[in-house]
């Protein structure tokens, strides 16, 4: 593999980790919104924001921390066949996989990027009592699909040099 392939895979896995480790904190930041709001319900003060916080973090964890998923290998994946096949074999389909994985994630950039883009120009709400902005969550989501497609590329450099047995490390 030429010298700036192991660098782009170095850089995005190690951007990927560092963007995922951060990431998997968001969960108790969720749990910490969705305590205050069974608190403030008891006390018949219920905070119209939390649901929404909640499901913009919820967006976030698992938005950014996608591409780390997929880093580690801790993503969903159907193992009938997988595990009994040889390491060039695996590597084979996983090339096919992730060239479906890009076109996919190329589609869904194009989409977050005119998305976001609309939420901005037009300074768009949700359509809730509390109304926040959607760009901010638009922007996060778009980031986390340009960093899934980033790590996706990642893995078809890495699934190529194992094919040819000259693996990345």
């Amino acid at each position: 593999m030429p010298e700036f392939i192991k660098c782009y895979v170095r850089w995005v896995d190690t951007f990927n980790r560092r963007v995922g480790l951060i990431a998997m904190y968001l969960i108790f930041a969720m749990f910490g919104i969705l305590f205050y709001s069974s608190i403030s319900k008891a006390f018949h003060l219920p905070a119209n924001w939390t649901l929404e916080s909640a499901q913009f973090t919820m967006a976030a964890y698992y938005m950014l921390g996608g591409a780390f998923a997929m880093q580690t290998g801790d993503h969903v994946r159907m193992d009938l066949f997988y595990g009994e096949w040889s390491h060039r074999r695996r590597a084979a389909f996983d090339i096919v996989t992730a060239i479906a994985l890009i076109v996919f994630l190329g589609f869904m950039l194009y989409g977050g990027i005119s998305s976001t883009t609309y939420a901005i120009q037009f300074k768009e709400k949700s359509f809730t009592a509390w109304a926040p902005y959607m760009a901010p969550i638009k922007i996060i989501m778009t980031f986390g699909v340009l960093m899934m497609l980033a790590q996706s590329f990642s893995a078809l450099f890495k699934d190529f040099a194992a094919l040819t047995g000259r693996p990345i490390e």
